[in-house]
């Protein structure tokens, strides 16, 4: 099972209002070199001259130093559960040996070759000294993991036989990027915080249905310092806030039913005030409450409406994962979509664009936003679908025969190797009709179908899908909010245990129509290359055939006994039984 969404928390709305003390200090007013950016530079000149020459020959060095500064304070129940802030600095070396057309990364057949491990840390101190020596270090232990690789490779390649994609190049060639940009960082008294920790989870202590509750706020300052030998040099830096809200309760026949919310924001004045996260914890308690005691829904195939965050992640997944690059080049995959370009996939009113170079969509930040991908590539607009029709995928530096560069999407967690990822995943429309008309054509296609009731998809928790050729070419979206619309006018009724099955090509086919308000879906998205920050936009989505199974549940019954704050008994009795 792979590319689940980790952590994914649903954003409702974009909420401002005062915060805690949180500053971000200011950009310098001209950008200045740090040091870092210099001491990478002289030893990746004086570590390529060198290694050029070594047999096998490295062909590309590259360097990045992240500087990663977080503030993190959690409390759960009432309680502070911790209170931290720290920094460090990570080092990754990437250093390939052979040509552009075959190097140590190429995998022959399911085998990929082991690299030199996941890079190290390296002080925090400005001095280049020290910072130059443990490069050093680093630089040796991956030349020696390459140059082993790339023997393996030649010696077993010749016996493989491999598809037009697989004998592509193995890395692109790019244009050098010069960019030297201000370095961030922020100050944060944690004090104010973590009393709203205690105070916003002591709030759901009133609800006989919520068993635990934990809110998290976190602050990141990251600097990321890239050179190679092509002649890059970067210096850049990005800060991000969050405020993560959950609640769990537990239905009578021992099914999980978990609530979230996040508010996620880039200057500390744009931070939640408190009225606003009191209303998203009612508005959390109460779904959570009506959940616990809902009714299980039946497997189903029929119409339904998607609201647009769970559009956004139904997008993410059904079609997102299957355009990433790196999957069309990989023989083990499914390659759902590699001989598709130029051929319609979805109806001729969608299109699908992949645009990481934007930080908000309306009042709504954007968690895929970046500058630079983890390969030095600028971010870009990439327009994957044009009316229905699949134009591009999303390209890290792993070339494909009619592809042959990066389009910006190299992306990874610290320690991984990049590979080709989604960023700002916006899905557009040109046949709208307000969310009201479409929940009445909602109801035309219940009648036409001779169904009794369609499904309304309010909210979703996340989703994975299977890529692989061993494996069902399928998805699962999980939503957390379901209701039954009916056909005769009865009340929609909230039903629990639901989740979206079925396989891409099929699905994406189904759409009928669109509402015409974009929703944003942040969170982040676990795959190859780790958890990396994305958003999903799209808007509502009406489908006229959704395949729906019972969510697995779990065999463990809710407590014996109440909460002691609503233990009625012990209430009476003054704690004495």
């Amino acid at each position: 099972m792979r590319n689940r969404w980790i952590h994914v928390l649903c954003v409702f709305s974009a909420l401002c209002g005062a915060s805690p003390a949180v500053f971000a200090a200011p950009p310098d007013a001209a950008a200045k070199r740090s040091p870092v950016l210099a001491a990478l530079q002289a030893e990746m000149e004086r570590s390529f001259k060198a290694l050029k020459a070594q047999d096998p020959p490295a062909y590309f060095l590259g360097y990045t130093v992240t500087d990663t500064q977080r503030a993190d304070v959690s409390g759960s129940n009432g309680a502070l559960l911790n209170s931290t802030e720290g920094r460090n600095r990570w080092l990754e070396v990437s250093v390939r040996t052979g040509t552009y057309t075959l190097d140590n990364s190429h995998k022959v057949g399911e085998r990929q070759q082991a690299n030199g491990g996941p890079g190290t840390s390296v002080p925090i101190d400005d001095d280049a000294e020290v910072l130059r020596r443990a490069i050093w270090l680093e630089t040796n232990k991956q030349y020696e993991a390459s140059s082993q690789a790339l023997i393996k490779i030649k010696t077993g390649k010749e016996v493989k036989v491999e598809t037009v994609e697989g004998k592509a190049p193995d890395f692109s060639r790019e244009e050098p990027h010069t960019y030297v940009g201000p370095q961030v960082s922020f100050s944060v008294d944690r004090k104010p915080w973590e009393e709203k920790v205690r105070a916003y989870t002591k709030a759901f202590r009133d609800s006989t249905a919520v068993i635990n509750s934990i809110v998290t706020f976190s602050g990141q300052a990251q600097n990321d310092y890239q050179v190679n030998s092509e002649g890059t040099q970067l210096q850049f830096g990005q800060i991000r806030y969050r405020l993560e809200l959950f609640i769990q309760g537990k239905a009578p026949d021992g099914m999980d039913i978990n609530r979230y919310y996040n508010f996620d924001w880039v200057n500390p004045s744009d931070a939640p005030d408190d009225k606003a996260v009191y209303a998203a914890e009612t508005t959390m308690r109460k779904e959570l409450e009506g959940l616990v005691a809902a009714p299980i829904n039946d497997p189903t195939v029929g119409p339904a409406l998607l609201t647009g965050r769970a559009a956004a992640v139904f997008f993410h997944e059904v079609f997102g994962h299957r355009d990433e690059g790196h999957r069309q080049k990989d023989v083990t995959e499914g390659q759902t979509f590699s001989n598709k370009v130029g051929e319609q996939i979805l109806p001729s009113f969608l299109s699908i664009v992949d645009d990481t170079t934007k930080k908000r969509l309306g009042s709504q930040e954007l968690l895929g936003f970046y500058q630079f991908d983890d390969e030095g590539v600028p971010a870009q607009r990439v327009t994957l679908v044009d009316h229905g029709v699949l134009k591009n995928f999303e390209m890290s530096r792993s070339p494909l025969a009619d592809f042959p560069h990066s389009n910006g999407h190299g992306r990874r967690q610290l320690g991984a190797t990049p590979v080709s990822r989604q960023g700002n995943l916006i899905v557009e429309s040109n046949k709208v009709v307000s969310n009201a008309e479409l929940r009445a054509k909602l109801i035309e296609l219940i009648k036409a179908q001779n169904k009794s009731f369609g499904l309304l998809i309010d909210d979703i928790a996340g989703g994975f899908t299977f890529t692989g050729r061993g494996q069902p070419q399928a998805f699962q979206v999980l939503p957390l909010v379901v209701y039954k619309v009916f056909a005769d006018g009865r009340p929609d009724e909230l039903v629990r245990g639901v989740d979206i099955v079925g396989t891409p090509l099929a699905a994406l086919t189904k759409i009928v129509a669109t509402g015409d308000t974009t929703e944003v879906f942040n969170g982040y998205c676990g795959a190859e290359s780790g958890s990396v920050p994305v958003s999903a936009a799209s808007p509502a989505i009406l489908t006229s055939e959704l395949e729906v199974q019972k969510k697995e549940s779990s065999t463990d019954r809710p407590p014996i006994l109440p909460a002691p704050a609503h233990d009625t008994a012990v209430a009476k009795t003054g704690g004495q039984l």
